[in-house]
């Protein structure tokens, strides 16, 4: 290696730490093709939790063998070759099943180890990976999903996100990182890729330098969610593209170097970036980089949560690039396979994933466009949602998910459309389910998040439910949502949810945001709204 493990005589290192000393996670890409041979059962239990450097999880029980893996995209851009080499994955392996993250990464679920071998050819065969997209490792890279198209970006990212995500790809300096490692690179005026939540970002800034008017980025760390989340702090530093690459391996160096490994729940950059401060933890980055002038100023045109919909003009004239909502953000087989022939057919077969579990169709001439809204597809993947299903976001939940308490996806599909039923709205409420405290669903940044619990019932059974948080964003800067006292069944969820929108509707502003109503009443108002609504439903 070239580094040194230097924490390697540390005592108070957590098991996960101690078996890292002992095994690279990586590792376990050389096993995979015996185990592949010899079936499940020939893996022992202390090496189940390596096959995340590999992208595979074990699937809910774990007992059954069955694995999830996530696949990554960066800045989600994908060829129609890698989109049909997608959908022949999960024709073949995946029971039909496909989900869009919220990283623009691809889920698959009910694979076997048998079949890994062959799944890991397919997509190395299309230029695509699973390799660290789970694990204490350098995850997927977020960006802007329309880099390289968008009239709304700095410049483009597309060959930076390559270079960064290429030089972590299989990189055995740093993948023994604390804990899992999230990176957002993006020049989108408009935030798509939530720089604010992950532990390292690169955002779009100008400065004046020797006379001239310089773009570059600024460099946002220490951002995470989870039961403590964290907003990132912004470095007193202006960063010019060709440094990014080795920005990024300084922040990726001192955290591998610094971060803490004591406990598991302790580990991740947001904690030593909030011990250390940004001042300190800026010195360090320049002991690793050189000097980096002083922030510049940061264009920006409010934050769009990763939404695209309808028809927009590219940067290229006569093009036109479209967003389409993804309910749930699950796909089945036959519709990627159809989604790459439409691309194909009307544009240059690309398709783009975003944090919002959504996806753009891009490159489609001007005089394509009604054509391509023809086709059959689109009356469920659609450029013009329901507000509610549109705005609807969720975890993989406890139908795969190991850490998830209760159902997510399916749930807040009937929820959504169920409120589209029954209310309209002048504005978006985005709302955010997620499983478990981890907090893969992002429920943070909602307007409305929903995490689930488990609660006795009238009856003392235990029961699917669900805590409230209201007041999510990350507009300017971003302000992580409210809990409101008080658990609503998972039964009662749509009633609740109906009272607590009617109330906003009745008491609201014209064109107020969700996020703007809860500032402007306060959450004791908001409290005593809902406080109302369960004595009614309960």
């Amino acid at each position: 290696m070239a580094y040194e493990k230097h924490w390697a005589n540390n005592e108070n290192l957590n098991n996960t730490e101690l078996a890292k000393l002992d095994k690279d996670g990586l590792k376990i890409l050389e096993d995979i093709p015996e185990y592949a041979k010899n079936g499940f059962d020939s893996i022992p239990k202390d090496q189940w939790d390596l096959f995340k450097w590999a992208g595979l999880y074990l699937q809910k029980p774990k007992e059954a063998g069955y694995f999830m893996m996530r696949v990554n995209v960066p800045s989600g851009i994908l060829t129609r070759p890698q989109v049909e080499a997608l959908a022949g994955i999960a024709r073949d392996y995946g029971r039909d099943v496909i989900d869009i993250t919220t990283r623009q990464a691809i889920q698959f679920h009910w694979l076997t180890i048998e079949q890994i071998p062959d799944i890991f050819d397919r997509l190395e065969a299309v230029g695509l990976s699973s390799t660290g997209a789970c694990g204490d490792i350098t995850r997927n890279i977020v960006g802007n999903p329309i880099s390289g198209l968008d009239p709304n970006e700095l410049f483009d990212t597309t060959d930076i996100v390559k270079a960064v995500y290429d030089f972590f790809q299989r990189n055995e300096d740093f993948s023994n990182l604390p804990r899992k490692y999230k990176v957002s690179i993006s020049a989108n005026l408009g935030n798509a890729s939530n720089a604010e939540i992950n532990c390292l970002s690169f955002t779009p800034a100008t400065k004046e330098m020797e006379g001239e008017l310089k773009k570059g980025f600024h460099v946002k760390v220490g951002g995470g969610l989870s039961s403590r989340p964290f907003l990132a702090q912004t470095l007193d530093a202006f960063v010019l593209p060709e440094q990014t690459l080795d920005v990024a391996i300084a922040v990726t160096t001192i955290f591998r170097d610094h971060g803490y490994r004591d406990k598991r729940h302790h580990a991740r950059l947001k904690f030593l970036v909030a011990d250390w401060g940004k001042e300190k933890f800026l010195e360090k980055l320049v002991e690793l980089v050189g000097p980096l002038p002083s922030q510049g100023d940061e264009p920006e045109d409010g934050w769009n949560a990763g939404y695209f919909y309808g028809i927009h003009d590219q940067k290229q004239d006569g093009l036109k690039f479209l967003g389409f909502n993804v309910p749930i953000g699950r796909m089945h087989t036959d519709e990627l396979f159809e989604l790459a022939r439409v691309s194909g057919k009307y544009g240059n077969g690309e398709i783009r994933t975003c944090n919002s579990q959504n996806l753009i169709i891009p490159n489609i001439p001007e005089e394509n466009v009604e054509a391509l809204l023809l086709e059959p597809i689109f009356e469920r993947i659609t450029i013009k949602p329901n507000s509610f299903i549109g705005h609807a976001v969720t975890c993989t939940g406890n139908e795969y998910c190991n850490l998830a308490l209760v159902e997510t996806k399916e749930r807040m599909r009937a929820v959504a459309e169920a409120l589209d039923k029954r209310i309209e709205l002048d504005v978006p409420v985005r709302m955010h389910m997620v499983g478990c405290p981890n907090s893969c669903g992002q429920r943070q940044i909602a307007d409305i998040g929903l995490q689930g619990v488990l609660m006795r019932n009238a009856d003392k059974e235990m029961v699917e439910a669900y805590e409230l948080y209201v007041g999510g964003t990350l507009h300017d800067g971003g302000k992580f949502n409210e809990k409101l006292k008080g658990r609503v069944p998972a039964e009662n969820l749509t009633d609740v949810l109906e009272q607590l929108l009617s109330h906003f509707k009745s008491k609201k502003n014209q064109h107020e945001t969700y996020f703007d109503f809860v500032n402007r009443m306060g959450l004791s108002t908001i409290q005593t709204a809902y406080d109302h609504i369960l004595e009614q439903v309960g």
